[in-house]
């Protein structure tokens, strides 16, 4: 028989477990005479059964983070420094993805950490049928699934992510953008792990069949229990859905607290400049303030904190010393010099102290 679903009633109620955690990651892209640093000594923790949003302008290094984590990244990209944990479930001793051999590699993909990209239609194959690929999946990873069984579960699958069984012998370029990016989640879950990637997954999709993706992850996630981490430009979207949000700015993480804590009360100037760029649904109308300048060229970052160029905030010191992310709030960190006030010269400003939420 297939394999049963975890158990994921409990998963709204997110343990302090780690199922993954990063630790100094850190990523160069060797090209031309100075390498970009494209993620600068991240570290970063993952909750079993979590929904950990990853927030930040293209550039920031989102992708390239999530392809270091699942061992994906290619030349010229090199990890340069860190280690990526993943705690098994039963209290074994944590293990470092980026030392796993080959063989423990294959093992861990797909049945541990498995990855939805961007593009579907790229990512799905487009003259196998989506059953296929789905049975393809099944075959390399579980040997002691029979022909049968496989196909119980493909269409299973499908079923899960909203998308009829009988589709299970359609090709990709016969099913919408909205049943391709279902297709791609059905593959994901395939055999049942408990991390996955979301890289973008509802970019290019209309705003309704967005909501809908949206909806169909987190009652997944109910479900089977897994984590997620869910990478996008668009803040906006995690804090319908996610449980913390961690905002990467320049390669590096500027801001990490629970989505509602990050609405209410950010703590780091890019933060609060992002949740002021886009207008409010209800409630009067205000000013959008937005963020001025365009991001850093990573092969060249400003001295002291990178985002002092575009800051409102910023005092003298921003542009020599380089904030370390410190605690603010219980559960929220910020690296701004703002809440070092021996080195700001100056009381935090209401806007980042939790006096301009939206």
């Amino acid at each position: 028989m297939t394999e049963p679903l975890r158990n994921g009633a409990e998963s709204t109620l997110v343990p302090a477990e780690p199922v993954l955690s990063m630790r100094g990651l850190s990523v160069d892209y060797l090209t031309g005479t100075s390498p970009v640093h494209a993620v600068d000594d991240v570290t970063l923790e993952l909750r079993r059964g979590e929904i950990l949003g990853l927030a930040g302008e293209s550039g920031s290094g989102k992708s390239t983070l999530a392809n270091a984590v699942a061992r994906l990244l290619r030349p010229p990209a090199v990890v340069t420094g860190g280690e990526v944990l993943y705690h098994p479930a039963g209290g074994a001793d944590p293990v470092d993805v980026l030392r796993m051999d080959a063989r423990t590699l294959r093992r861990f993909r797909w049945r541990e950490l498995s990855v939805v990209f961007q593009s579907a239609m790229n990512s799905l194959n487009p003259v196998a049928t989506v059953g296929a690929q789905i049975d393809d999946t099944l075959r390399a990873h579980d040997r002691t699934l029979s022909a049968s069984d496989r196909e119980q579960r493909s269409a299973e699958l499908l079923r899960r992510v909203g998308i009829s069984a009988d589709r299970v012998k359609s090709y990709p370029h016969e099913l919408s953008g909205g049943m391709r990016q279902r297709a791609a989640i059905a593959i994901a879950l395939a055999l049942n792990p408990e991390i996955i990637i979301m890289d973008e997954p509802t970019t290019a999709l209309d705003v309704v069949v967005q909501r809908d993706i949206l909806r169909e992850i987190s009652a997944l996630r109910r479900e089977y229990g897994f984590a997620v981490v869910f990478i996008t430009h668009d803040l906006s979207l995690l804090l319908s859905m996610a449980d913390r949000i961690a905002v990467m700015y320049a390669g590096q993480l500027v801001e990490v607290g629970a989505a509602r804590d990050v609405h209410d009360a950010p703590s780091h100037p890019y933060t609060h400049g992002l949740l002021h760029s886009f207008p409010k649904l209800r409630g009067p109308r205000e000013e959008l303030l937005g963020i001025p300048g365009t991001p850093p060229d990573l092969r060249d970052l400003p001295p002291g904190c990178p985002f002092h160029p575009r800051c409102r905030f910023a005092v003298d010191a921003c542009a020599e010393l380089t904030p370390a992310l410190l605690d603010v709030h219980a559960g929220q960190s910020a690296a701004c010099l703002a809440h070092d006030p021996a080195s700001y010269g100056a009381p935090v400003p209401a806007e980042l102290n939790g006096g301009s939420g939206r």
